[in-house]
């Protein structure tokens, strides 16, 4: 697996690890087969792994700990604090003040058993706090040395603008995929004006890029899914369409729908790094090879083409990103 460089000096693997699902959202959970996950991407190179303190809740990043145990220095880790969980999973807010920065840092280190966390990002933008104030308690922690690289998640371009006044900002990390390319408008070209990367998660369209989801009876009760204007009966006929177009260009090339929208992502620039989720080797082992596929130019026009068509937003409300 290459490299890729985000922001001024942070080298990670050119395709990361997501690992939110395993703990919840995506369906039953089953640690030893997670952990043997994170251990074979390690093998494979896929070394930028993602976690969050809310993932779980707060379960993740002990799950990410405890198979990193004594291969820590083989992985780029990143964590983020921001949204406000309970124990039992109720969300109550989101914080960004100096202490609260302080408390999460402290309390994620003590979950992932390491001394530093490599990428620490702010999950989302506190509206009732300056973000320098919230900049400003990160830059600390980077002082202190429990950090080495600050991020934000799903922010503003003019929220990352004043963060990087206050501090160097490595990555944005955002949904983007064929599916989601909201953050070209505004966001994406700031970045790159600031030197900061982009970290893509859900690069493939929450499971729609895979053609694994083929009906709703596909997803779970408790699925998150389920809520997202995407897959609204409607939207998932239309979108759906779309996704056999991709698998007719995934068949000709010899290879699967979610390795022609991960090679998509890849092809978008260097300073693009996605982030698929899985909990499976089997799902893990075809997205790292989806590095090797590359792509014409007439077939990203072709993609392009078919993003444009998708239905519905990412989430219901889109308020809650881009803040």
């Amino acid at each position: 697996m290459e490299t890729r460089q985000l922001g001024d000096g942070l080298l990670v693997s050119a395709q990361g690890l997501g690992c939110m699902g395993m703990s919840e959202f995506y369906g039953d959970a089953d640690e030893a087969e997670s952990i043997a996950t994170i251990h074979r991407a390690l093998d494979l190179g896929v070394t930028f792994l993602d976690t969050a303190d809310i993932y779980g809740p707060f379960t993740n990043e002990v799950l990410v700990g405890k198979a990193i145990k004594g291969r820590r220095d083989e992985v780029t880790l990143a964590t983020k604090f921001g949204i406000v969980r309970t124990p039992t999973g109720e969300r109550v807010g989101i914080r960004g003040d100096a202490d609260y920065v302080r408390q999460c840092c402290d309390a994620s280190l003590q979950r992932l058993g390491v001394d530093v966390i490599d990428l620490y990002y702010q999950h989302r933008v506190d509206q009732s706090v300056p973000i320098e104030e919230t900049v400003g308690a990160m830059a600390s922690l980077v002082a202190d040395g429990k950090v080495r690289h600050l991020g934000l998640s799903e922010c503003s371009a003019e929220s990352l603008r004043r963060a990087v006044a206050v501090h160097p900002i490595a990555a944005v990390q955002s949904e983007y995929s064929l599916f989601s390319r909201d953050i070209e408008r505004e966001v994406l070209p700031a970045m790159r004006a600031l030197g900061v990367g982009l970290v893509a998660y859900s690069p493939l369209g929450r499971g729609f890029l895979t053609g694994a989801i083929t009906s709703l009876a596909d997803l779970g009760e408790d699925d998150f899914r389920r809520t997202s204007p995407r897959f609204a009966q409607a939207a998932l006929e239309a979108n759906l369409a779309l996704v056999e177009r991709v698998r007719g260009l995934a068949v000709e090339k010899g290879v699967t729908p979610g390795q022609v929208a991960l090679a998509w992502t890849m092809a978008k620039g260097p300073d693009v790094v996605p982030i698929p989720g899985t909990k499976r080797r089997s799902y893990l082992e075809q997205n790292a090879a989806a590095s090797d596929v590359s792509l014409t130019a007439d077939e990203l026009e072709l993609l392009e083409e078919l993003a444009d068509a998708v239905v519905g937003d990412r989430y219901a409300d889109m308020r809650v990103v881009n803040r």
